[in-house]
């Protein structure tokens, strides 16, 4: 074989690979079909998750029941209980409040659009991909990087608000196994990284079961086990408004 015919075979081989080389779009359409399928992830409009919360760090370890409830499209309703006591943590699309008796607070407060950040970047049900223009995102691929031995595909996601949320996902399933959260809080930036696994079906559509999560520079770490998971249930518009009345929960 002459050089001259060995070199236009690899140009043809690499002309070839670059031409179908994947997009962002393909990689959230093989995204969306990989956890159920568009239509399916688009139905669900609340969702309710149960389990736990273990939290392991220098002190220690100990556990609290986690119940979540979001609603379509960005609200999101945290508790967290232990010994009686539930953190409440809210973020109803406009603005975040909390009750936390964990700081001697009983009564539901208004927190800064800072602090609410992580609460709101976390509450959209489908995720950061699906929908992504409607939500006013931009994604870029990356390129590959290695997760734990794994070479996952990289998209970084630039959220309406400014923050960046990069996402892995499986090269052979296409289903996220990891999310770094940048933002800035209080001129601080603060990155967050959670792993996902135990994809399990809840409506015909796969959802994260375990979820393990640090932030960056700090000790500790939060591992959520989903126990039950429900969607489309009947969702309270109280259960997102501020108090109206001091001390009460929705």
């Amino acid at each position: 074989m002459s050089c001259r015919l060995l070199f236009g075979i690899l140009f043809l081989a690499l002309a070839s690979s670059a031409v179908h080389a994947i997009t962002v779009d393909e990689l959230v359409a093989k995204n969306a079909e990989a956890r159920g399928g568009l239509d399916k992830i688009e139905a669900i409009k609340s969702l309710r998750l149960q389990g736990q919360i273990r939290v392991a760090g220098d002190f220690g370890s100990f556990d609290l029941t986690l119940n979540q409830l979001k609603r379509a499209p960005d609200s999101v309703r945290n508790e967290a209980s232990v010994q009686g006591l539930t953190q409440v943590e809210v973020w109803n699309g406009k603005q975040g409040w909390r009750i936390d008796p964990f700081q001697g607070r009983k009564d539901a407060e208004r927190i800064s659009d800072d602090d609410a950040r992580g609460l709101a970047d976390d509450s959209s049900i489908s995720g950061s991909l699906i929908g992504y223009l409607s939500k006013g995102s931009r994604i870029e691929y990356q390129g590959t990087e290695d997760v734990d031995g794994t070479e996952a595909h990289k998209l970084k996601v630039t959220l309406k608000n400014g923050d960046v949320q990069t996402v892995y996902l499986d090269p052979d399933h296409f289903i996220e196994i990891r999310t770094v959260s940048q933002r800035k809080v209080r001129g601080t930036e603060v990155e967050d990284i959670s792993d996902f696994g135990d994809y399990e079906l809840v409506s015909g559509v796969y959802f994260p079961f375990s979820i393990s999560t640090h932030t960056k520079g700090q000790g500790g770490e939060q591992q959520i086990t989903i126990t039950k998971a429900e969607a489309n249930v009947p969702v309270d518009d109280a259960q997102f408004a501020f108090p109206t009345i001091a001390g009460s929960t929705p």
